[in-house]
């Protein structure tokens, strides 16, 4: 029998609007209703760089343009809705997600301590219960509170003293949790102080449920994907136990293995709930307004997956030396209705009062026309606003 067949428009309606992408940017975006965006989304990555706003703040704010920083910081620091942990890198996840990853704080315990000893961070592990009795004693602290006569090793920019090592180690596997961010430096709490006991407590661990929340909520989000893709999602299960996931809910049903038709016409099997096809037929169109995206968006995280359903190529340069830069230091998509029609290099000159356009770059199939100009520029004025500055300055030659 002939496999259901996903077309890419649909496809890419269908992963939008689990992304919350297909509707119009709008809305309430604090308190409950922020929290109830994030939960769809699944987590929002967390990055220091700041070229006009920091990558979890314009993930945000892409599709809730009313949203501004210090909503996402009630809600983590005050109201602790949110916890901050690891995915495939740092994030903000909802606090209701809290069981499930004891799995991670498991894995991270082991993997971590096999890992950090061979990247040359000797004696970290000595320096648990110091660190542990610190925080005890003296409450929150932050890397700059611990180990402050001691040595980093000789691993470069990256390496860190024991002590600091030791506090990232205790977070990871759940000792300590991350009460909140100044300066973007993580501070730290016992996590007996900070996570409600029903979340914390050893009988809400259950691996094999976790491990079927973990794949079930992944697929949920990505609408349709390979089992390995499931495993990337939140990179907590084995791509071999969501491989071994998804057999036993096609054997049950629950599943089903559809044709997904990428960018370039090719076809790959992919993994879905039944009906999905249908409900992606239903799926109005999305809006055609232009919106910036972070280069840490959800729907771009994955690069590969990006690439087979919109056809774009992204790599993030910022550690590429700038002479080999094939565009900019940080380079931010642009989205218009289901296209990533190009890229834009920008920065928020905050002493100027101005959001600085140095270049944009349309993709190859897309033909500038001056009414996507006015489109850039009705988005870029939005941008400006968030970020801060009265006015937005396109160089000479932005357009390339």
């Amino acid at each position: 029998m002939a496999l259901q067949r996903l077309g890419n428009q649909k496809a890419r309606r269908l992963f939008l609007n689990r992304h919350a992408l297909l509707e119009k940017p709008a809305g309430p975006a604090k308190g409950s209703d922020l929290l109830a965006l994030i939960q769809r989304l699944g987590f929002v990555q967390l990055d220091s760089i700041n070229t006009v706003a920091r990558a979890h703040d314009v993930i945000l704010f892409s599709r809730r343009p009313g949203y501004r920083a210090q909503n996402l910081k009630q809600l983590y620091e005050r109201d602790r809705e949110l916890f901050e942990h690891w995915t495939h890198d740092a994030a903000v996840i909802p606090m209701a997600f809290y069981p499930h990853w004891h799995l991670r704080f498991e894995r991270d315990k082991d993997l971590l301590r096999k890992r950090w000893r061979n990247w040359r961070r000797d004696g970290f592990e000595a320096r648990f219960e110091a660190v542990l009795k610190h925080v005890r004693d003296h409450g929150p602290v932050s890397s700059s509170d611990v180990g402050k006569d001691e040595k980093k090793g000789s691993g470069g920019w990256w390496d860190w003293h024991p002590s600091k090592t030791a506090l990232e180690y205790l977070w990871r596997s759940g000792a300590l949790t991350v009460i909140g961010r100044e300066g973007f430096q993580k501070r730290y709490d016992l996590t007996d102080r900070v996570i409600e006991e029903h979340l914390r407590s050893s009988s809400s661990y259950d691996e094999a449920a976790s491990l079927n929340w973990l794949c079930s909520a992944a697929l949920d989000r990505l609408g349709f994907a390979t089992s390995g893709e499931i495993a990337a999602f939140w990179d907590t299960a084995s791509p071999t136990e969501a491989k071994a996931w998804c057999a036993g809910q096609m054997r049950l049903g629950d599943l089903e293995e559809i044709e997904f038709e990428q960018a370039d016409g090719k076809l790959r099997k992919v993994f879905a709930r039944p009906g999905t096809v249908d409900t992606a037929a239903e799926l109005g169109p999305a809006p055609g307004r232009i919106r910036v995206l972070s280069p840490f968006d959800p729907a771009l995280r994955d690069r590969k997956r990006a690439e087979r359903l919109f056809g774009f190529h992204y790599r993030i340069e910022v550690f590429t030396p700038a002479p080999k830069r094939q565009y900019g230091y940080y380079v931010f998509p642009l989205m218009e209705g289901t296209r990533l029609v190009g890229r834009i290099d920008m920065k928020a000159d905050r002493d100027a009062d101005l959001l600085r356009v140095t270049a944009v770059w349309p993709e190859q199939d897309i033909k500038w026309s001056a009414a996507r100009t006015k489109r850039l520029e009705a988005e870029l004025v939005r941008v400006a606003r968030f970020a801060g500055v009265g006015g937005v300055f396109f160089a000479d030659g932005w357009l390339r």
